[in-house]
Parts: C-alpha cells; sequence; structure tokens
C-alpha cells in the first residue's frame, strides 16, 4: 500500500498540489455497504491504487485491491462504459453471478459469455462461475455481476484492473442501490475515506 493510504487526517492538511491527483482521481480507502445498513451482508472494501478520470487525456485505466468477506455480497450490477478484469488474488474462492443485458441495461435470459484467464466460456443466465485464487474473469460494460466470497473458504483478496472508474456515473445497480454508503459521523475518522477529501482537506 502507498505510504498515505495510512495518513491520518491531519497529514492530509497543507499538502497542496501534492495530494491534488489522489483526490481529484479518488484514490484511496473506499468502504461501502452500497445503502444496505448491514456492512457484513451486503458490503466491500475498496483501496483505489491507481485511476484516471472520464473524457480526460492522462492515465486511462484504473486499478484496485478490494477484500471481499464471506457471503458477503457486492449486488448486482454492471458498467455503462467500464470494462474490467476481476482478478482472485489469493485467500478463498470468488463466486461471481452473472446476467446480460439488453441496451438499456435490463437483464435478459440470454447466456452469458465471459473469458476466463482468457478462455471463453459461456454461463446461463443467472449462472455463476467461481474463481479460486489465481483466476481471473473479464467483464464487459452490460454484463451485470454480483460476487461474495463462498462460505467456508476464507475472506477474498481480489485485484481489479479496468477502464478509468468513475463510480458517480458508470454504475447500475439492477435494484437501485446506493454506490456510497450513508455515515453518521460520531467521531473523528483514523483514515480518510474517498469521499472524505472535500471535507477534510
Amino acid at each position: 500500500m502507498p505510504k498515505w493510504a495510512y495518513w491520518k487526517p491531519e497529514e492530509w492538511k497543507n499538502k497542496g498540489e501534492l495530494v491534488k491527483e489522489i483526490i481529484e482521481h479518488r484514490l484511496g480507502w473506499d468502504i461501502t455497504d452500497f445503502g444496505s445498513g448491514n456492512f457484513e451482508k451486503v458490503g466491500l472494501i475498496n483501496f483505489n491504487l491507481r485511476n484516471g478520470i472520464l473524457n480526460k487525456p492522462g492515465k486511462n485505466y484504473c486499478e484496485k485491491i478490494i477484500i471481499v468477506k464471506e457471503n458477503q455480497v457486492t449486488p448486482l450490477h454492471t458498467h455503462r462504459i467500464k470494462v474490467e478484469d476481476i482478478i482472485n488474488r489469493g485467500g478463498g474462492n470468488l463466486v461471481i453471478k452473472l446476467y446480460v443485458s439488453d441496451d438499456k441495461f435490463n437483464l435478459t435470459n440470454e447466456s452469458v459469455t465471459v473469458k476466463i484467464d482468457s478462455i471463453p466460456v459461456m454461463v446461463p443466465s443467472g449462472g455463476t462461475i467461481i474463481l479460486e485464487p489465481g483466476d481471473s474473469i473479464y467483464l464487459e460494460s452490460g454484463v451485470f455481476h454480483e460476487f461474495f466470497g463462498e462460505e467456508g473458504k476464507g475472506s477474498v483478496l481480489v485485484g481489479e484492473v479496468s477502464s478509468v472508474n468513475d463510480d458517480n456515473t458508470d454504475n447500475i445497480f439492477h435494484e437501485g442501490r446506493h454506490r456510497f454508503p450513508e455515515i453518521i459521523e460520531d467521531e473523528e475518522p483514523v483514515y480518510l475515506l474517498v469521499n472524505d477529501y472535500d471535507k477534510y482537506i
């Protein structure tokens, strides 16, 4: 992890231009319950390592580290633009449920063809793929996916390599979930989340 991942809120102050890219590109900690109010059941820990900005020159890619707990669901969603590789870097097994959408992002009953480590695999609508450590899946925009750690196998360390990530405009959740949590601030944060930058810096 970069050293600034562990900066206290006061260490971010007066950094000015030094942290401009971190803030503008929304790099850093991103912990969410997708508006569920139950992080252990529906939630995710992301750390955004690298990212660009949509429709701007420069970096046109994103890299994340993700921690997925057993039976902790990331709800069914797709992206308008983003394509991504989801990689099981270690730990348990990652279960991914798949659907393909039509041009208006409605679910269909069609089979889904994805690439597992560059090899095409056809999955029935609503079917699952299990990624063991070392396995990866390539997902195109319009492919809805929901994932969680397989029960009894432990938490999963996931890597994501993708085109530019924009969580404010590019996500489509099947059940209208919120991408970011509503946090009641009852004490100062230990480390800043990406959505804390505007408030604390």
